[in-house]
């Protein structure tokens, strides 16, 4: 296995301070963070114990990210996730959302391909700069960069009618996800 495809292992010393065992210094969560954004998995160790402490870590990422309001998860989908610990769906949950997860990365990933084939409208004034616009857009749908205060670029014409219609699009796909999440935990 190559390098970097090994997770980055953090370990946590009694201090509770936080040791990246690659640079040999210290890290915070936001550093973490930031390793998580460009594309690195972590795993963080307790030293003493050898406790695999990755999860309780991660969460607390989400929460602080949360509690700054850089909402990602809405309102209902955290209900539902605590109703699904106290109900029989906890065994679907977790494969649900990865399997959610996956697809959000596979469209992500064939959206991208498509804008760049040999496409005609390529050509065209404004198109790279739509494209741009797409990918960054979706980058911070998948959590690759933040979404609160990203600046955006003009838009020429009717491009703006067609993203705001993308957008519904997607928003209406998010609300059915998590219907579906919903009548899982039910």
């Amino acid at each position: 296995m190559a390098e970097s495809e090994k997770p980055l292992l953090i370990k946590r010393y009694a201090s509770r301070r936080l040791y990246n065992t690659e640079t040999s210094d210290y890290v915070t969560l936001e550093d973490i963070a930031e390793f998580i954004r460009d594309g690195r998995d972590v795993q963080i160790i307790d030293l003493k114990s050898g406790d695999d402490l990755t999860r309780q870590y991660l969460l607390q990422i989400i929460a602080e990210h949360e509690s700054r309001g850089e909402n990602v998860l809405p309102i209902n989908v955290l209900n539902d996730l605590v109703r699904s610990y106290t109900t029989q769906a906890t065994s679907m949950v977790p494969e649900f959302l990865a399997a959610s997860f996956d697809m959000l990365r596979e469209g992500q990933s064939q959206m991208m391909e498509n804008m760049t084939k040999a496409n005609p409208l390529a050509g065209m004034p404004g198109m790279e700069a739509m494209r741009a616009q797409q990918e960054a857009f979706l980058k911070a749908m998948t959590g690759q960069m933040k979404m609160p205060g990203m600046p955006s670029a003009p838009m020429a014409g009717g491009e703006e009618e067609e993203t705001s219609e993308d957008l519904d699009e997607i928003k209406k796909q998010l609300a059915d996800l998590q219907n579906k999440l919903s009548k899982m935990s039910k």
